[in-house]
């Protein structure tokens, strides 16, 4: 019995650590304040605004539910264990193997702590140096992360899409929703080297490269002003898909942050309100982008150089000729299962990247 109770005591503190560490206390109080917003009586009057509280309070509410609910169970083992009761024993060693079990699988929430970390992406694809092929490996990056979402459940948005010159894509922009999906997928971010046979240039060995920007999408105005003044807002005539002179519209918009030189262009068959407000949810997407890259670069001139960690590196390479590899160069994952990645199979990439930088905290 009393080898349980410790246990008990043990899960006791992991449990209080993970609620310090995910903040829950605050996401709670959170969580009550929205609440009181969508009991008011007028609450429904500008239902856009409302729509998205409620969202947010559905968000709070996946996240926060499953903690409370656990630390009550905790909190109810922790009671039977002080009754000392060894009549008991069975009981309690079957609540504790089911308040151990819960907490293992909520702790992989501790991987995603980090401010934006359970907010929906922007994602990025942009052809480099490689001519076709490697806007041909654009596209299989793109059939990747999207073969990846379905197989997650997740919801998939194409914001703007460039085709490219004789096979595959120039670039592509796609908005991925689901729980901690910038925190999963942070990992992507950077430059993707493909090196292979390729089909476009009589079977000689090529090396392509392909950009992949990951962006927390900020898509509320509070959580990252923009001064009217720092913006400058252009207007153009677009064209249809692929950037064709057909079905031109005046509805293209580029926004321009002047302070730091960002700038967003959307010239998707939209109405020009739909493509600004797309375009300034990227641009929040891409300053808080630079946050906290500034904040990496700073706790890196704290740590120490950490090339492998810095962001726009060569992340990982993919090699389909001569041999079979992907290897990621900054946690050194390797594996051979080469078409079971460019299939979406990306979870123990992501599994390692996340359990590198918490090695690193």
């Amino acid at each position: 019995m009393e080898e349980l109770s410790q246990q008990v005591s043990d899960v006791q503190t992991e449990v209080d650590a993970a609620f310090e560490r995910l903040n829950i206390s605050k996401l709670e109080d959170q969580n009550a304040e929205l609440k009181k917003q969508m009991a008011q009586p007028d609450f429904w009057q500008n239902p856009a605004k409302a729509q998205e509280i409620a969202k947010q309070q559905a968000k709070l509410e996946r996240r926060v539910l499953p903690w409370l609910e656990l630390r009550a169970s905790v909190a109810d083992v922790t009671e039977l264990a002080s009754l000392k009761d060894d009549t008991m024993q069975e009981e309690l060693a079957s609540q504790l193997d089911d308040a151990v079990e819960r907490l293992a699988e909520l702790k992989e929430e501790l991987k995603f702590s980090g401010p934006y970390d359970d907010h929906d992406i922007i994602l990025s694809i942009y052809a480099g140096a490689g001519g076709t092929d490697a806007q041909d490996w654009a596209q299989m990056l793109l059939r990747m992360y999207t073969r990846w979402a379905e197989a997650h459940d997740c919801g998939i948005t194409v914001v703007d899409e460039s085709s490219g010159d004789e096979a595959g894509i120039k670039s592509v922009t796609l908005e991925l929703s689901g729980p901690f999906m910038y925190g999963k997928l942070k990992g992507e971010h950077g430059v993707h080297r493909l090196v292979r046979l390729s089909p476009f240039n009589a079977e000689s060995r090529e090396t392509s490269f392909a950009k992949v920007d990951v962006l927390p999408k900020v898509d509320r105005p509070e959580e990252l002003e923009l001064d009217e003044k720092d913006l400058r807002i252009d207007v153009y005539r677009s064209g249809g898909h692929g950037g064709q002179s057909v079905n031109t519209t005046d509805s293209a918009v580029r926004v321009t942050h002047i302070p730091t030189g960002i700038n967003v262009a959307i010239q998707n068959e939209r109405s020009q309100l739909q493509n600004k407000e797309t375009a300034l949810t990227i641009l929040r997407s891409r300053l808080a982008q630079l946050q906290l890259e500034q904040h990496h670069k700073h706790l890196d001139k704290l740590k120490g150089p950490n090339q492998s960690a810095e962001w726009g590196n060569q992340i990982r390479s993919y090699v389909l000729h001569p041999y079979k590899q992907i290897k990621d160069l900054r946690t050194r994952y390797e594996t051979s299962d080469v078409q079971g990645v460019l299939d979406g199979n990306l979870d123990p990439l992501i599994h390692a990247y996340l359990d590198h930088t918490l090695g690193q905290e």
